[in-house]
């Protein structure tokens, strides 16, 4: 077998050539454009709409939560991705209330992020980071299950 006709190594995700320059240049651009703004934004700002932002977050959060949960009951392979996005989420979810918070309402944020956001975000990371040992698990069971299948139906046939 040449090269060319070789299976790519089992962890490496096979990508076209220009994610990677992309992603990285897209990362060295976002430093200026960082530093730009740590001295143009105003450290305060009303905005018209703060409350549907948040609303919209907390929707967009809990149907991510819900999907990750029907992922883990149906042992489904978007597990891992479901997780890494809604570990994502309630990291930003939980940054975003403390740095928003005003002094009356900090408790109450910092309360939520360490007791809710980020141990949850914590077992969404353990599922990812975990994932190899979950694929495997669920493949066994699958594979199980069709044995179990099998069986059923050779044993039928040779009763009836």
């Amino acid at each position: 077998m040449n090269r060319s006709q070789e299976l790519p190594e089992p962890d490496r995700v096979p990508l076209p050539r220009w994610v990677t320059p992309v992603l990285a240049f897209t990362a060295v651009g976002l430093l200026p454009w960082t530093l730009y703004l740590t001295f143009t934004l105003p450290a305060r700002h009303v905005t018209q709409h703060y409350d549907l932002a948040w609303v919209g977050f907390d929707i967009a959060l809990a149907a991510s939560i819900a999907a990750t949960a029907w992922a883990a009951v149906r042992s489904s392979q978007w597990l891992v991705p479901l997780a890494a996005a809604t570990g994502t989420m309630l990291v930003c979810d939980a940054w975003f209330d403390v740095v928003t918070a005003g002094r009356t309402e900090m408790g109450e944020a910092v309360a939520e992020a360490v007791l809710a956001e980020l141990p949850l975000a914590a077992v969404c990371a353990l599922i990812v980071i975990d994932a190899e040992r979950f694929t495997r698990a669920t493949v066994v069971r699958y594979a199980d299950a069709v044995r179990r299948r099998r069986d059923a139906r050779a044993a039928l046939e040779r009763n009836s």
